[in-house]
């Protein structure tokens, strides 16, 4: 089996448009939720919040040929990828063409806004508005595609659609491909775009906060007066690739994968189950054949629900046994959605590099339903610690643990 490492790093999110001033954001302890005045229009929508990842700008050399198949998701993961493969060294590689690179790469859906191409010509019964990209925006599989399109990757491209593993799912299939000699180099990650739809569905389920008035109040994960998420948009890339290549060409190494857990509820679509949660934690520890005792620091899905929080603390808690340190990404970028994954596993890798952690926003008393762990609040926390453990976990009940060691 080969050793997977993590050579190139990118993140676009509320935080800010690259690592560097993300990591900034964090140091400073806050959010990027805004009241979102163009929400009021849609009647029946509660919440009016939102965190967009207001930063980002479309690079200038991505003309209208370039982003012909490209939504705003496609543009972000591609520009994304862009910086990721530029941090790794490898953007004008010949390795990206030649069939020894894939990608392994998602999101919830594709773009929303093109859904209404094909709607008008349901309704009006005319091809209008629908064009030659109107499908590729649209379809799940769009943020893998257009990568590999625009770099002209021709190995294996595994699109990761499930919802908010999605970008969790797309670093763990990559890790896969590359440790069982399949693939050398692998574009891994996930993205979404901020879409009013995207709200509505967590709205219907009484899922989203509706502070509206106080947006730098919330989302509270795991906290007792928590009242829902928020949702937010990014992209997340890591260039994964075999350690003795990236050992041979001279490459920095950030971390390296040494284990990845996934596992299904079996149960419920939206409803979190405990013990397959810890399935997933589980079989990262397998993959790794490490103790828990050994991970100095968890990455938590941290949705700020109630069902969510409680499942997800208790079974981190089942296999632990332990207070670990812990603490939610999310309460600075809201739920990213198909790019949480990815987003938080790369900031996390940049926080353990630093040996320091966020904390969690906004958590004042921790809800007594939630497992006993030692929740980081109020400052961040000094942390010596080699190995660091990254959790997701997606509507139809998909499970995911990456765990990853620093100093390779």
């Amino acid at each position: 089996m080969n050793r997977v490492v993590v050579t190139g790093m990118s993140q676009i999110s509320p935080l800010g448009a690259d690592r560097t001033s993300a990591f900034k954001r964090l140091e400073r302890f806050k959010n990027c939720v805004k009241y979102m005045p163009e929400l009021e229009q849609y009647t029946r929508l509660n919440t009016k919040l939102a965190a967009p990842a207001s930063d980002f700008i479309i690079p200038e050399h991505y003309n209208r040929k370039v982003m012909r198949t490209m939504g705003r998701v496609g543009v972000l993961s591609v520009a994304s990828a862009e910086e990721a493969l530029k941090d790794a060294g490898l953007i004008d590689d010949e390795i990206i063409t030649n069939g020894e690179t894939g990608v392994s790469y998602g999101s919830s859906t594709g773009s929303l806004d093109t859904l209404i191409e094909f709607y008008s010509m349901m309704v009006d019964k005319a091809v209008k508005g629908v064009t030659s990209g109107s499908y590729v925006k649209m379809m799940a599989q769009t943020a893998a595609v257009n990568i590999s399109l625009h770099f002209k990757t021709t190995g294996r491209l595994i699109a990761t659609s499930t919802a908010c593993t999605s970008g969790s799912m797309g670093i763990g299939y990559a890790y896969e491909a590359i440790k069982n000699g399949y693939q050398t180099v692998m574009i891994a990650g996930g993205a979404d775009e901020l879409h009013p739809t995207q709200i509505a569905i967590f709205d219907t389920l009484y899922a989203t906060s509706q502070k509206n008035s106080t947006p730098e109040l919330t989302p509270s994960p795991f906290d007792k007066d928590r009242d829902g998420l928020v949702i937010g948009e990014g992209a997340g890339t890591m260039i994964l690739e075999e350690y003795e290549h990236a050992k041979k060409r001279g490459a920095h190494i950030y971390a390296e994968i040494i284990g990845f857990g996934t596992s299904t509820d079996g149960t419920h679509i939206t409803s979190p189950n405990r013990d397959k949660m810890k399935t997933a934690l589980c079989l990262a520890l397998k993959d790794a054949k490490i103790s828990p005792d050994v991970i100095g620091y968890v990455s938590a899905h941290g949705t700020a629900t109630i069902q969510g929080d409680i499942a997800e603390t208790n079974a981190t808690y089942d296999v632990f046994k332990r207070a670990v340190p812990t603490s939610s990404i999310k309460s600075y970028t809201g739920h990213t959605l198909g790019a949480c994954g990815a987003v938080e596993a790369i900031l996390t890798l940049d926080m353990a590099y630093k040996k320091w952690f966020c904390p969690t926003l906004n958590l004042h008393s921790v809800d007594e339903e939630c497992g006993k762990l030692d929740y980081i609040k109020n400052d961040g926390r000094e942390i010596d610690t080699n190995i660091i453990m990254s959790n997701n976990f997606a509507f139809g009940g998909i499970n995911t643990s990456l765990i990853f060691k620093m100093n390779v």
